[in-house]
């Protein structure tokens, strides 16, 4: 369904592990990994990605045949720190090497979103990291690490959902080669599964309303990284390939988006996480 611009294929949906922690949330990412996710998305500041090495041990599956990404903190955007978190973050999870390693937020004030990249790249040649991703990066941002270095992330980890759809951010990462990922991709806690255009659509397809955002997101060419702790869920949350939206349904949902859709205002230009 998705592929990197090295041909390289991802799943359809991958999973969101923020905040499974301890024991429940090794069990939860068991429970998803029984149900088929092969991508689990992780974070420095998540902390949890101890369980996240338990969890893939534990399901018996082989290291191969599940994605491993995780993200550096903004603390550590200045290079040696950079290279140093990609290690402490192998050491928990356990691995020899992650698939993907993203900058977590650019943190526009540090000045430091380029050299973070730069820092990342340099895993990369070290066989310490397969690809190279970032998440929250800005247009300005992007065009900026392609400037310095030639080389756009091979995915751009955004927030997406039919209050935010972000369309600008999905042409341009078409236009620079980037997969575009949605972090809160259901919308959490704005969630429109009562708005026509999406219940709607799960009247006319006997879908869920959470499937047929899922499927919006496949539609649009978005990755997105749902979290459920509830195996039913997780296993409908992927169950959506056989699910067909039409184009006026997928623009209907598109057109719920506003300015202020933001879940909790994370404009990254502002929005620092350390």
């Amino acid at each position: 369904m998705h592929s990197l611009r090295d041909g390289s294929p991802l799943p359809h949906v991958g999973f969101g592990t923020y905040p499974l922690r301890g024991e429940d949330g090794v069990s939860a990412m068991v429970s998803a990994l029984e149900a088929g996710y092969r991508y689990l998305d992780t974070a420095v500041n998540y902390e949890n990605e101890v369980e996240v090495g338990q969890a893939l041990r534990r399901s018996g599956l082989d290291r191969s045949e599940v994605m491993l990404a995780s993200k550096i903190p903004g603390r550590a955007h200045a290079r040696d720190e950079a290279v140093a978190s990609i290690e402490a973050s192998l050491r928990a999870l356990d691995v020899d090497r992650l698939d993907v390693a993203l900058v977590h937020w650019p943190n526009p004030s540090q000045g430091r979103y380029v050299e973070a990249f730069e820092a990342l790249l340099e895993c990369r040649e070290r066989g310490l990291v397969r690809w190279v991703g970032t998440s929250n990066y800005t247009e300005a941002h992007l065009r900026e690490v392609l400037a310095a270095t030639g080389e756009s992330p091979v995915l751009n980890q955004v927030e997406c959902h039919p209050l935010f759809p972000q369309q600008e951010m999905l042409d341009m990462h078409r236009e620079l080669g980037i997969l575009t990922q949605a972090w809160s991709p259901l919308g959490k806690r704005q969630a429109q599964y009562d708005a026509p255009a999406v219940a709607e659509a799960a009247a006319r397809t006997g879908a869920t309303p959470a499937q047929v955002i899922l499927r919006w997101h496949l539609d649009r060419g978005v990755m997105p990284l749902p979290k459920s702790g509830t195996p039913e869920r997780q296993r409908a949350n992927l169950d959506v390939l056989d699910l067909h939206l039409t184009e006026v349904e997928v623009a209907a949902i598109t057109a719920l988006g506003r300015p202020d859709g933001r879940l909790f205002g994370g404009d990254p230009e502002t929005h620092e996480e350390m």
